[in-house]
């Protein structure tokens, strides 16, 4: 017998604040996290110079150096955003975070590049002087996982979501078929990214990347005609799920409920979205969930501003759900916070359907021809009484995610 699973934590950080009131008022006012960052003009040939930093991150006393001596930025916005959603789920020194019945899911593109970069020297400079003997733990492709699971001492899965832009999404959607399975009661889940040149030099390369330095304000422009690209942002989102009679036994709040997920590959081609393969993924999940296409009220796209991108999954979307389900995708105000979106686009999803009301696409203006015809969010976002919404990453290596949360109603 499948068990259900429930969101009873959530916190992150992000270019546009790290709580949800903050958030909200962002979203309400279309002010975005975008900003021009002078201290990329020392690269030379770097086109893009636009980022979305978390603007304030800051530990408190019991971070000592010796506990956070593995942990680069990315670590440390995956540890203290999963400290704050243990607290949001009244967890946080509860036994059963060591019992072995809670487990970690977790991801990030890479790890701490100032760490990848001391190993580079190594490689240029043949001088091993910058290294100790904690770069590797910081630079490592599951230091995010790992220094979660040894910063709060949890003893069950620990399952690194390591798949770029799905790592977020993947990392939930791992956590929920643990649960789900009878394989663990709780599960820390989410997915960070630090904001590096590294990352936008990948998409200048591309031709990929935004270049409108002067007008931050108005870019990324997800899904419009007169988009030039991404912008690279950066934070960090966790989820506690919970399996709901152990959730329910402790009293616990609960957010929303986990009812669907399903991942897939396209198995085509490295960096070029599949349009069969993302509708494949989203009909996986709604039949995870047992549900009709008609019975989702809100899609949280992806929504990168490319143009293979977002024509691809807007396509996609359409031939699942059609042209009236309502749409729109975070990135507008974040940029691409690549291995936290996913994490963080299912919070403010889960807090959007509590709330009622949904945020539209920012810098949506002229609609490009070639997308389809959706039911895109504009103007002062739309107050929704939804039962159910989903929540779609896509990631380079053809990894597709879509996740379907119920609303709880207490």
């Amino acid at each position: 017998m499948n068990r259900r699973v429930v969101v009873t934590g959530m916190a992150g950080f992000s270019p546009i604040g790290n709580d949800w009131h903050e958030i909200r008022a962002r979203l309400m006012a279309g002010r975005s996290g975008i900003c021009y960052l002078p201290q990329w003009e020392k690269y030379n040939g770097l086109l893009t110079r636009l980022g979305g930093p978390v603007q304030q991150f800051e530990l408190p006393s019991h971070y000592t150096r010796k506990n956070t001596r593995s942990m680069g930025r990315v670590s440390l916005m995956a540890t203290r955003a999963s400290e704050l959603a243990l607290i949001d789920a009244g967890l946080l020194g509860d036994a059963v975070i060591s019992s072995g019945r809670t487990g970690v899911a977790y991801g990030s593109s890479v790890g701490s590049t100032a760490a990848i970069a001391d190993f580079g020297k190594m490689l240029l400079q043949h001088d091993i002087g910058n290294l100790n003997a904690t770069t590797y733990l910081k630079m490592m492709g599951h230091t995010t996982t790992a220094n979660v699971a040894v910063f709060f001492q949890v003893r069950g899965r620990v399952i690194p979501a390591v798949s770029a832009c799905t790592s977020g999404s993947q990392g939930i959607g791992f956590a929920y078929e643990a649960i789900k399975f009878g394989q663990q009661d709780v599960m820390l889940a989410g997915g960070a990214e630090e904001l590096c040149p590294t990352m936008a030099a990948l998409f200048d390369a591309l031709y990929a990347a935004s270049t409108r330095n002067d007008e931050p304000e108005l870019t990324p422009r997800p899904f419009d005609r007169d988009r030039d690209g991404l912008v690279i942002g950066e934070g960090a989102g966790t989820l506690v799920l919970e399996e709901l009679e152990h959730a329910l036994a402790r009293g616990a709040k609960i957010h929303a409920e986990l009812v669907g997920f399903a991942t897939n590959a396209d198995g085509a081609h490295i960096t070029q979205p599949n349009a069969d393969t993302m509708q494949v993924v989203m009909r996986m999940a709604l039949q995870d969930a047992d549900l009709q296409p008609a019975q989702i009220d809100y899609v949280s796209a992806h929504g990168t501003a490319t143009e293979q991108g977002d024509i691809a999954e807007s396509h996609a979307t359409a031939a699942v759900f059609g042209g009236n389900t309502p749409v729109s995708t975070l990135k507008g105000y974040t940029g691409h916070t690549l291995g936290a979106c996913g994490a963080l686009e299912a919070m403010v999803a889960i807090q959007m359907m509590r709330d009622g009301w949904f945020h539209p696409n920012l810098n949506l203006e002229n609609l490009d021809p070639r997308c389809a015809a959706l039911d895109y969010l504009t103007g002062d976002g739309r107050k929704i009484n939804a039962e159910y919404i989903v929540s779609n990453n896509f990631a380079f290596g053809g990894v597709n995610t879509s996740l379907v949360f119920r609303r709880w109603d207490a």
